[in-house]
């Protein structure tokens, strides 16, 4: 594009009321955030699934871990890492049931970075139709040729498999928990066409991990299955910190150390940063049914009092509640309503969701009162329609 056409570009996004703005909000509690001029709201555009990020624990973890510093000084390979990078990566690897974990910088950076080094030239990427952008960029950045399967259709899944030559590696690649729509992927068909066909499974558990499964451990839990070859997660979500993970065999993740540009020339993340995820993981794992027990009770209430408020929210067991407005410029102006009443939630429009499917992005977290999610709805009641 050239420069010159920038102006014209921003002017027809906003037209089609696209345009987005990065506005300051400075989280006081896990639910509760406060603007530059004081205004207060109640928080539902948050990922912080568990609360993590203010737990009493979780930061005290953070206030001892920064007398090794605010940052880490370099990538891993070449200045070292700090030890709470190494005990975390054992920890995941132990609570995803997997060998070994290797740690990124961000969710998304592990997506293009598992990606980009694992397939290759002769190499087939199958991806489900609505995985994450992380996800579809590191397809597009891979050499390998990517065949996009309808949504959750294992039939669609399955004649490709059957149709599409490959001289290398299949790979599958979908979302565990789908973030627009919160619906969970089929795994137990996907293992069976994974079995099938020699392929490789990835699994991207960012929004399953905290959520979904008896313990928090997400979708092969949720499922009670296990084979999938390699589990993608995030520390920025249920873990209360920013990072993300790939939890798989031995072999692969020391091949991604070795191999994967995004983990090799990125400054690893530091102590703090490691020390907090590190000790929401415990406290996920030493009391799982406090924090599930929850984030269940708070989602099945706050569905509860949309249903009564007639507000259609579209169905499945995790605590992403979506609700589809269909136009975009409505879908913006009803976010704007609630939040001028002190509720925020997130309006998502086009390209992160099909044109026509403009919608509310509501999320519960096990940090929100009886009380915060009452007032929610009633602002969400008055001001639907």
């Amino acid at each position: 594009m050239k420069l010159q056409d920038i102006p014209s570009a921003l002017s027809a996004i906003a037209d089609e009321g696209r345009f987005r703005r990065v506005e300051d909000l400075r989280m006081v509690t896990a639910s509760r955030g406060i603007r530059r001029d004081g205004k207060e709201y109640i928080v539902f555009n948050s990922n912080d699934y568990l609360g993590m990020t203010h737990e009493g624990e979780v930061m005290a973890a953070a206030r001892r871990a920064v007398i090794y510093g605010t940052g880490s000084g370099g990538a891993r390979l070449t200045s070292g890492a700090v030890f709470e990078l190494s005990e975390l990566e054992k920890a995941l690897a132990a609570f995803k049931h997997a060998e070994d974990a290797v740690i990124f910088n961000t969710g998304y950076m592990t997506n293009l970075g598992v990606l980009y080094a694992l397939a290759g030239k002769g190499d087939v990427i199958f991806s489900d139709a609505l995985n994450h952008a992380s996800i579809v960029d590191g397809c597009r950045i891979s050499k390998a040729r990517v065949v996009v399967y309808a949504h959750s259709d294992m039939e669609d899944l399955a004649r490709l498999l059957a149709e599409t030559p490959c001289e290398g590696q299949r790979f599958i690649v979908t979302d565990g928990v789908f973030s627009m729509d919160g619906d969970i992927c089929p795994l137990p068909p996907l293992l069976s066409l994974k079995k099938k066909y020699e392929a490789c499974l990835i699994v991207d558990d960012a929004h399953g991990v905290g959520v979904i499964g008896d313990t928090g451990r997400g979708t092969a839990e949720y499922y009670h299955e296990s084979g999938i070859d390699i589990q993608v997660g995030t520390l920025s979500k249920s873990l209360g910190a920013e990072g993300g993970y790939a939890a798989a065999s031995k072999e692969i993740t020391d091949y991604l150390r070795n191999v994967s540009r995004p983990f090799i020339f990125s400054t690893s993340i530091s102590a703090v940063t490691g020390a907090s995820a590190l000790a929401a993981l415990r406290l996920l794992e030493e009391n799982p049914s406090l924090y599930m027990r929850r984030l269940r009770f708070n989602t099945a209430y706050m569905k509860a009092k949309l249903s009564e408020a007639g507000i259609p929210v579209l169905p499945g067991d995790t605590s992403i509640l979506p609700i589809i407005i269909g136009d975009e410029k409505q879908t913006l102006a009803y976010a704007k309503a609630c939040r001028e009443d002190g509720i925020l939630l997130s309006a998502i429009r086009p390209p992160t969701v099909p044109a026509g499917t403009s919608r509310i992005r509501l999320t519960v977290t096990a940090a929100h009162t009886k009380d915060e999610l009452g007032r929610a709805a009633e602002v969400m009641k008055r001001h639907w329609r």
